[in-house]
């Protein structure tokens, strides 16, 4: 190793590696300064727990002229034999180094030395990489160099682990805040919180199609269901509408009890009106689908569900709002109004969709008049419309 040059990765690190614009770009030249400076590395990766409701963790993975290979992993590989016998598993609980050297009989109780070795592996060593706030990651490095890595190539691995552990926190860091708040207050407005819009009264508006939908007899069953149940079951109900909202290009706002507010955004990068709203009536269609399907057990009885959506469009006001040191990045406007008293409508006419005037007129389908009714709040009495192909529930 080339002490000097050693050094030049460090220092690179500590400025916070700049010259790199994403994780595994930072990655790559991180690698393959290390093997100007004289380190014979051949395999690289790094793996960072991540704190989010689904995903265990992410593997940066580099190989000498392969580039980096980015992958997560969920809860589920804790339970793996794989996972088990894995040397990282090691560094994950115990916070400890571990060795592989080819010429070493107790590495194959790793069976992944095993496949390493097939490739020409010669020696591997898991280096754990402790962030300040006390959680355990870890790297992996892999040689094919004859011999080894050499007592040098190790120190300078060891000496090299604590900056790279500085700036991976900082990267972690960011893209712990991105997902948690893209989990929690969607992705549009996880984006314009981290881009500094957090003072109340920071507002925009913007055309979207509005979606507002609620549960049928959700406080029925709340009242003969045990609570823990309920949450279960509403999981299930809400995973039947959001799968096909995000997937034709909506954004989930809200979750209010048993109601679900979304939005789908209407401008030059996702298509016109028309364009966007026969998107979100596909949506509809298949949240209806998969709730029809939704059967979930209850002892002797198996529980099925209905619910209603209202769809409309317009010009909404999206924003920080609340009071003191709490607020909620929120939309509002008569557009969101009329969705929401539009959804009660559902109820009343046993229609599972149900569209504004406006909608219907921009959204081109086999569309039934239901009727003009009167909407508390507004002047005017609003025309309603529902899928022709809907037979209407029987209202008990």
């Amino acid at each position: 190793m080339n002490s000097s040059e050693l050094q030049r990765v460090c220092n690179w690190l500590i400025d916070g590696a700049w010259s790199a614009a994403e994780p595994d770009e930072m990655i790559a030249d991180f690698c393959e300064r290390l093997v100007a400076a004289g380190l014979p590395l051949w395999r690289f990766g790094i793996f960072i727990r991540t704190l989010h409701p689904e995903i265990f963790g992410r593997n940066f993975i580099w190989r000498q002229g392969q580039g980096v290979e980015i992958g997560s992993v969920d809860f589920e590989i804790l339970d793996t034999p794989e996972f088990a016998r894995s040397p990282l598993r090691v560094v994950f609980e115990q916070g400890i180094e571990v060795r592989g050297r080819a010429s070493d009989p107790d590495s194959t109780r790793f069976p992944f030395l095993d496949d390493m070795r097939a490739e020409g592996a010669t020696d591997y060593v898991a280096v754990p990489v402790p962030f300040l706030d006390g959680s355990s990651h870890a790297t992996s490095w892999i040689t094919q160099h004859p011999g080894g890595f050499s007592d040098d190539d190790i120190a300078a691995i060891r000496s090299i682990v604590t900056p790279l552990a500085r700036v991976s926190e900082i990267i972690s860091q960011r893209r712990t805040a991105e997902m948690l708040l893209d989990t929690y207050v969607g992705n549009r407005a996880g984006a314009r919180i981290l881009g500094g819009q957090i003072r109340r009264g920071h507002h925009d508006t913007m055309q979207a199609a509005i979606w507002l939908s609620d549960l049928r007899g959700f406080t029925a069953l709340s009242d003969r269901l045990p609570p823990e149940t309920v949450v279960q079951i509403l999981n299930h109900y809400f995973d039947c509408q959001v799968t096909a909202i995000r997937g034709h290009g909506g954004e989930v706002l809200k979750f209010m009890g048993d109601g679900l507010l979304a939005v789908f955004p209407i401008d030059e990068y996702v298509g016109d009106a028309a364009h966007v709203c026969a998107q979100v009536l596909e949506a509809a269609r298949e949240s209806r689908a998969s709730v029809e399907a939704l059967a979930f057990p209850v002892g002797d009885v198996v529980e099925r569900f209905r619910f209603g959506v209202a769809l409309h469009v317009g010009n909404i006001l999206y924003g920080n709002i609340g009071g003191g040191n709490r607020l909620d990045f929120t939309y509002i406007g008569p557009a969101v109004n009329l969705a929401a008293r539009l959804e009660k409508i559902t109820g009343r006419l046993g229609r599972t969709v149900v569209a504004s005037e406006g909608f219907a007129n921009v959204c081109q389908y086999d569309w039934q008049k239901l009727g003009e009714f009167p909407i508390a709040g507004f002047s005017k009495a609003q025309r309603v419309y529902g899928l022709a192909e809907e037979t209407p529930a029987v209202i008990a």
